[in-house]
C-alpha cells in the first residue's frame, strides 16, 4: 500500500479498501449527518458488512479501471475521502468527488488530495477532462472546485431529488492543458 503525505500535519491520502470496513463505518458513524447533508454517500453503510459492500463496489470499479476510492487520514484517523466516481479512459473523462466528517474540514485536505489525484489522472493516465459535480447548496464543495482552478460549466436545474427537495447540480471541470499551465505558473 502507498500513502501520499498531504502536508506536515500528519495528513495522508491512501487507497480505501474493503479491509478498512470497520474503520470506514466508524468514520461514517462519527460524521454521518454531516457527510450526507448534500449527497447520500455511505448512507447504505449501516453495519460492517454493508460498509464492506460499499468499499468492495469501488474495489470492483478499480479492478475494472472505472473508478476508485482514496481515504483522507489525519494523524492516523480516517476523516474523509476522495473518489473517482466515474473514470472513463475511452473518452478521457473522469469525475472526482469528496466527502468529509467535521474533524477533517477547514484544513485543505480535499484540495490537496484532489490535486494529487488530478495530477495522476492527467499525467499518468492521460485523461483529458476532470469534472466536479456538486449541489448548488454545497458551498464548501463548490469552493474546492474554485480552488482547483476549475471552470463552472453550468447548472443542471433540479437534477436530483434528495431529502424531499429537487437539488440543482453544478458542473465544474478542468482540462489537461489548463491544469498543466496553472501548475507550471503556480510552481506546483
Amino acid at each position: 500500500m502507498y500513502a501520499i503525505p498531504l502536508g506536515d500535519e500528519g495528513a495522508e491520502l491512501r487507497p480505501l479498501e474493503p479491509w478498512h470496513a470497520e474503520e470506514f463505518l466508524a468514520h461514517l458513524e462519527r460524521g454521518r449527518e454531516f457527510v450526507t447533508r448534500y449527497i447520500p454517500f455511505g448512507a447504505n453503510a449501516t453495519d460492517v458488512d454493508s460498509a464492506r459492500a460499499v468499499l468492495q463496489s469501488y474495489a470492483d470499479k478499480r479492478a475494472a479501471d472505472s473508478g476508485f476510492l482514496h481515504g483522507l487520514w489525519l494523524e492516523g484517523e480516517l476523516v474523509g475521502g476522495l473518489l473517482f466516481r466515474v473514470f472513463d479512459t475511452a473518452t478521457g473523462t473522469c469525475e472526482i468527488g469528496c466527502w468529509l466528517e467535521p474533524a477533517g474540514t477547514g484544513r485543505g485536505l480535499v484540495t490537496r488530495g484532489a490535486r494529487e489525484l488530478i495530477d495522476w489522472a492527467f499525467d499518468e493516465r492521460g485523461m483529458h477532462r476532470v469534472e466536479w459535480r456538486a449541489s448548488s447548496a454545497n458551498e464548501a464543495s463548490i469552493n474546492v472546485a474554485r480552488r482547483l482552478g476549475m471552470t463552472r460549466e453550468g447548472v443542471l436545474r433540479e437534477r436530483f431529488p434528495y431529502r424531499g427537495v429537487r437539488q440543482d447540480m453544478e458542473v465544474w471541470a478542468v482540462l489537461a492543458p489548463a491544469w498543466r499551465e496553472a501548475r507550471a505558473r503556480d510552481g506546483r
